[in-house]
């Protein structure tokens, strides 16, 4: 296997001339990206540098991550100031999906024994993030976690095992602070309604 491959199972790898020529693709794309005061070059840069990207998105520059290539997202995303994506594990992300300031998604990882670590072996567990999730600004998400579908996540969270489908939660470490109901549902549709009425037809673009 290549230290690429190792790296992409979860195998104990490390950064070799190739992975170092995948790194140096990455500056290049991220300080054209985190410079560029042109929204459509900003977009195009993206769809050159991650693995791949829905239709409808925006990720507010500055951005920093890995690789970039093993990063697939949804369409509809949008992610604010100072994202960090790790991504040699690989990073998937449904739609509809929101990051505030600062969200940190890590699948890099490095061994508890310092000499192994001092050798610079290290390893990766791959990130999931489901559709419909709203993320709150300087959380961390750390490797191996899976988020489920309509989560919201508090802000200054570090998410260390999984989050299911239709919850609240925060903390750190974070967890599940209740469902989401349908009493939510039915208050935030009232709201969004209010606002159609208030409005006109207009405001639903």
């Amino acid at each position: 296997m290549t230290e690429k491959e190792r790296m992409l199972s979860g195998k104990l790898y490390q950064v070799d001339a190739a992975l170092r020529k995948e790194d140096m693709r990455k500056w290049k794309l991220t300080q054209q990206i985190n410079h560029s005061t042109d929204p459509e070059e900003v977009k195009a840069l993206f769809r050159e540098l991650l693995g791949s990207i829905g239709e409808d998105f925006w990720i507010q520059p500055d951005f920093y991550c890995d690789y970039g290539s093993h990063i697939h997202i949804g369409k509809h995303f949008y992610a604010n100031y100072g994202c960090v994506m790790l991504d040699g594990g690989g990073i998937t992300i449904g739609d509809h999906v929101f990051l505030a300031p600062r969200v940190s998604i890590y699948t890099a990882a490095h061994p508890i024994d310092a000499g192994v670590r001092n050798s610079e072996l290290e390893y990766c567990k791959p990130v999931k993030i489901g559709s419909s999730v709203w993320i709150g600004g300087n959380t961390v998400i750390n490797p191996g976690v899976t988020i489920g579908d309509n989560v919201v996540i508090g802000s200054g969270s570090v998410v260390t095992r999984d989050i299911p489908s239709g919850v609240i939660a925060v903390g750190n470490p974070c967890q599940v602070l209740r469902e989401i109901t349908v009493e939510d549902k039915a208050y935030w549709e009232g709201l969004a309604g209010e606002y159609a009425r208030e409005m006109g037809p207009e405001s639903r673009g």
